[in-house]
């Protein structure tokens, strides 16, 4: 089957005053209709302008977006505004991604009158009715942002993502800024909406146990490359490459045995993502570091059943 989205060598750099940062650098990703992709990494990965790349929020410096097997990666105006309808976002801050000086019947009214999609009656109708499904109480509707606590606000944030119906939704760290215990309301509230929506998802964050719960494949990205993808359960039992590994080593267990002398600590300093060198991103932190790891590009290659890893000892 096509995948629903597919990306093929996706780049995305900037420019800098020392030359080009590569934030996103010959991604290949498939997303499977109905599922979730998790994108893990640690802060500065580059995870945040895939997801945007891939939503033309960004423009992509090269490689193809595809969208349901369509060339998404250059649309004309008109097809990109029809695309937005179908492709939406949840921001990570919900401080700073709704308008603070409109109200919450504003805020999620928006997408629906800039795509005249109902007016009048029928507009208010809708827009209590995706309140009602993100748990946002009718007597909030003339409250503005600033009046509700970061767990209302977010509920919002997934309100104004739903209103166009859309069938793909990054969604970029849309807990990280929230209390432990509100985060377990919007993972269960997005999850929710998802089987009865059958949406499709890529979820952004840093936080590995989020990821476990609500994924069903996941990437780990390591500055601007995806170097492992697997399912979650695969990835989670099976780590290939030693970035992977190490992040699922500084997650601490509730063994008590287990000490954090045991674990193993990443060292070495991080390579420039400004016009970086050929060879394996991760070869200065890396212990099983050889010469070739230094002069080749390594590319994800399939180790396994749905296995992907951009490591030559794992290759072996």
């Amino acid at each position: 089957m096509e995948p629903f989205i597919k990306t093929v060598g996706l780049k995305k750099y900037f420019k800098t005053p020392s030359g080009q940062l590569h934030a996103v650098d010959n991604v290949n990703l498939e997303i499977a209709r109905g599922t979730t992709l998790g994108v893990v990494g640690e802060s500065g990965c580059g995870k945040s302008t895939l997801g945007r790349t891939i939503l033309n929020l960004l423009p992509a410096t090269g490689g193809q977006i595809y969208f349901e097997g369509e060339d998404i990666t250059k649309p004309s105006k008109k097809r990109l505004f029809a695309l937005r309808k179908e492709m939406q976002i949840i921001f990570q801050d919900p401080y700073a991604s709704l308008d603070p000086r409109m109200s919450i019947r504003e805020i999620i009214s928006e997408p629906l009158i800039v795509y005249k999609e109902v007016k009048g009656q029928a507009l208010y109708d809708r827009v209590s009715e995706l309140m009602d499904t993100v748990g946002i109480a009718r007597r909030m509707e003339n409250y503005f942002p600033h009046e509700l606590d970061g767990g209302r606000r977010q509920r919002i944030g997934v309100a104004r993502a739903l209103a166009l119906n859309p069938k793909f939704i990054v969604c970029d760290e849309p807990v990280s800024a929230l209390d432990v215990s509100i985060q377990a309301q919007i993972l269960n509230l997005l999850m929710d909406l998802q089987k009865e929506r059958k949406l499709t998802y890529m979820f952004i964050t840093h936080d590995l146990s989020v990821v476990k719960h609500i994924s069903d494949e996941i990437a780990v990205m390591y500055l601007g490359e995806c170097v492992e993808k697997a399912p979650k359960e695969e990835l989670f039992k099976n780590p290939k490459h030693p970035y992977t590994q190490a992040l699922l080593n500084a997650i601490l267990e509730a063994d008590l045995k287990t000490s954090l002398a045991e674990k193993s600590i990443i060292e070495g300093e991080v390579t420039s993502p400004i016009n970086p060198k050929p060879g394996c991103r991760f070869a200065s932190r890396c212990k099983y570091c050889m010469e070739e790891c230094l002069s080749d590009n390594i590319l994800l290659e399939e180790c396994g059943k749905n296995h992907f890893v951009a490591c030559i000892k794992a290759q072996e």
